[in-house]
């Protein structure tokens, strides 16, 4: 919504602050809106935007977990929970296609060779996660640095 939508950043922008957030200790969407808010408004915006972020889930949260500890063996409520979680898959898959486009676009395959060897190194051939930065870190700061 924020690139698409609304405009209020490009692609690019988007995937920058986005990797920038995943290299920041916490979570990516907080550190995320923490640094939108900042950058529109300051640090009134980094408050707001947090709290905005936060507060309508928690409260949503409490009132479905009191929900569901009253009702949760109820068997269509089961089914009704599985179609949700293949609903966020569908949705998280449809997150990383579009964060992936603007690579392609660019006609940077670099980056997409670099996903797909660290999503293998670690998801498939399970090496161990500092091993497989060590290693793929210098070599894409270096291509992305050559390309600049």
């Amino acid at each position: 919504m924020m690139v698409e939508e609304r405009r209020w950043l490009t692609a690019e922008q988007f995937n920058e602050a986005y990797a920038l957030c995943a290299f920041l200790p916490g979570g990516n969407i907080l550190n995320f809106a923490v640094i939108f808010g900042a950058r529109t408004r300051g640090a009134l915006g980094a408050v707001a935007s947090l709290a905005g972020l936060l507060a309508p889930p928690m409260v949503l949260i409490i009132v479905v977990g009191a929900l569901y500890a009253y009702y949760g063996d109820l068997p269509w409520l089961r089914r009704a929970l599985t179609g949700v979680a293949a609903a966020a898959a569908g949705l998280m898959m449809s997150t990383v296609a579009k964060m992936v486009e603007p690579l392609f676009r660019k006609g940077a395959i670099f980056g997409a060779v670099i996903a797909i060897v660290t999503f293998v190194s670690i998801g498939i051939v399970h090496w161990p996660l500092p091993l497989v930065l060590l290693v793929i870190l210098p070599i894409s700061i270096t291509q992305s640095w050559l390309w600049r």
